[in-house]
C-alpha cells in the first residue's frame, strides 16, 4: 500500500523575489520581518495560509489586497475632499447662500 501526502505547492516568493534582484534579506527588511520568516514563507513551511486567505477574501469582495487597508493618506484624502464651510456647500450644490438664509428667515 502507498501511502501518498498532500503537500502544499510551494509558494512562489522566491521567484517573485529573485526577478526583483532582491536577496532574502532584502525582501526581510522592505516587509518589515526577519529574514527566517522570509526563507519559512519561500519553504512553504508558514505563512502562505493567510496569503491564501487574503487572496480569497479579495477574490469574494471584487477588490484588491490595497482596497482592503486604509491609509492615512486615504483619510487625509477624503477630509480634504469635504466641504470646509457652509459657503462652499452651497457652491457644491449651486444654491444661493443668500437666499437660503432668506428663505430661513420667511420660515421663522
Amino acid at each position: 500500500m502507498v501511502v501518498t501526502v498532500k503537500r502544499k505547492p510551494k509558494p512562489r516568493i522566491a521567484l517573485l523575489r529573485e526577478r526583483a534582484g532582491l536577496t532574502q534579506l532584502e525582501l526581510s527588511r522592505l516587509v518589515g520581518v526577519t529574514e527566517s520568516t522570509i526563507q519559512n514563507w519561500e519553504s512553504g513551511r508558514t505563512g502562505t495560509d493567510h496569503i491564501q486567505r487574503i487572496v480569497k477574501f479579495c477574490k469574494a469582495l471584487n477588490c484588491r489586497v490595497e482596497d482592503l487597508l486604509e491609509s492615512e493618506s486615504d483619510l487625509s484624502e477624503e477630509a480634504s475632499n469635504k466641504p470646509a464651510s457652509l459657503e462652499e456647500i452651497h457652491n457644491l450644490l449651486g444654491t444661493d447662500e443668500e437666499k437660503a438664509e432668506e428663505a430661513i428667515v420667511k420660515e421663522q
